[in-house]
């Protein structure tokens, strides 16, 4: 049994790389069809526009909170070991979304779903172990590019589905994708020896106490938005969730000054280029929601109203502009920060998105309006994380790199979630009494506060340094 811990990782070959690659073509997929058929759900299931905000930040909170945990794990027991146990929960996940009944029981499944954010870093780990440096790099773009077609694949095909058979079968059809690409995985994929980072770690464990305390800090503060624009008809309701919220916030900060590993290490946050980058990130995250969730439910509104009642297969289209955008925006803004430096690309993704959103407020009579205004903000947005990862990495010693980007992807994960949780509440406090539509004043309003915030955000720009240039 020694002799075989000891010894040298498997090679694979193309099967199991192809693998990997149906995998996070078929997670892609289950990621990405609640944004384009969201109307249609909340139509289906009576929700709220702030219910529906809510909806769809689910699984992107589970996913900030699970993906530094899985990496952990995966290091300490083996990538695959942890990978097919995530996936089991993803499936169990999408099951559960098909099946739901209501909103409750749809909810629970997206937090399922959530933990295949995850399966990335871990099919990483997998790739890294069992190929050589260069033939790595091609296969992590690889999985990370069908990834990205995943979720194309989703956002086209959500809408046809949910309306030609039911919105449940737009969940099952890529769960059972997931289930039969997770199999081929478990079959091709050779196990992976734990880590010699995971014994050296051993002793300091995984931040549980910070993980759960996090997990209802972030749920709290999303409820507390949620149900905003009714606190003058529930203020009990409201003030005892903002007393759960400052005690989950203050249990937490307490939980990782004393941890021997935090989850998020806060004083990463005393140092200008963090908290720097962490204020742009959540900044910048706050505008894309709100282009996220309100592009698409200005597409349902009806005709007769001041909309272009579209259905969720229309929407789909619609949309995936704005998704070939952020897809090229990432190798764009990569190059961009290496020429010309971080501060010149972050700048330029604030400008462009800040006159994105004046203009979708100011003209959105036609169809072309919204689809090119959502792809300028999905590029803008690519083209400034990419530069803030590039900044944090150029700014910090390499062994504190994982904790940088730790806290910026939290910040990110709040900044999504806070701006779509607003975008909601706006469009519910919007709505006339007796009227499914909210007054286009509410559209208006949420992208002229998002362009605010956005444009004012320069202000933290001008004081990062440049950033380096080759």
């Amino acid at each position: 049994m020694t002799a075989t811990l000891a010894a040298p990782p498997v090679r694979i070959g193309k099967a199991a790389v192809g693998a990997l690659g149906m995998l996070a073509v078929a997670t892609g997929a289950l990621e990405s069809v609640v944004t384009p058929t969201l109307p249609l759900l909340q139509r289906e299931l009576d929700m709220s526009p702030a219910e529906g905000a809510l909806l769809s930040i689910m699984l992107l909170i589970t996913g900030a909170l699970v993906t530094p945990v899985a990496g952990k794990l995966g290091d300490r027991y083996g990538g695959k070991r942890v990978l097919i146990r995530l996936m089991a929960v993803v499936c169990a996940g999408g099951l559960v979304s098909a099946l739901a009944p209501n909103l409750p029981v749809l909810l629970l499944g997206q937090v399922l779903q959530g933990a295949m954010v995850g399966a990335l870093p871990l099919s990483f780990i997998l790739v890294r172990t069992h190929l050589p440096a260069g033939e790595s790099k091609v296969a992590i773009g690889v999985v990370s590019g069908l990834f990205v077609g995943g979720g194309m694949a989703g956002t086209l095909s959500a809408g046809p589905v949910a309306e030609g058979l039911s919105r449940h079968w737009m969940f099952a059809l890529p769960t059972i994708a997931v289930i039969a690409s997770t199999l081929l995985v478990n079959g091709l994929m050779p196990h992976d020896p734990p880590g010699a980072s995971g014994r050296s770690d051993a002793a300091a464990g995984v931040d549980w106490p910070g993980l759960v305390l996090l997990s209802g800090t972030l749920v709290t503060l999303m409820l507390v938005l949620a149900l905003a624009p009714d606190m003058g008809s529930q203020p009990l309701v409201l003030g005892a969730l903002l007393v759960v919220l400052a005690a989950f916030v203050t249990g937490w900060i307490a939980a990782q000054r004393r941890a021997a590993s935090p989850m998020i290490d806060l004083r990463m946050l005393a140092r200008p280029a963090v908290w720097k980058a962490c204020v742009l990130t959540f900044v910048i995250c706050v505008g894309t929601s709100v282009a996220v969730y309100l592009v698409p439910q200005l597409f349902a509104v009806p005709t007769d109203a001041y909309g272009f009642g579209a259905g969720a297969t229309e929407i789909g289209f619609f949309l995936l502009p704005g998704a070939v955008a952020a897809s090229l925006a990432g190798p764009v803004g990569g190059i961009g920060a290496r020429r010309f430096g971080s501060r010149a690309v972050v700048t330029a993704g604030i400008v462009m998105m800040a006159a994105a959103l004046i203009a979708l407020a100011a003209v959105h009579t036609e169809v072309w309006h919204l689809v090119i205004g959502k792809m300028l903000i999905a590029l803008a947005n690519g083209l400034c994380v990419t530069a803030m990862v590039t900044s944090i990495a150029t700014s910090v010693d390499r062994s504190d790199t994982g904790i940088a980007t730790s806290l910026v992807l939290v910040t990110r994960v709040i900044g999504y979630a806070v701006g779509v949780q607003v975008s909601g509440a706006i469009l519910t406090a919007g709505t006339p009494p007796g009227s499914d539509v909210p007054a286009e004043s509410a559209f208006v309003t949420g992208f002229l506060i998002a362009a605010a915030l956005t444009a004012l955000s320069l202000l933290v720009v001008r004081t990062m340094s440049k950033g380096a240039k080759e």
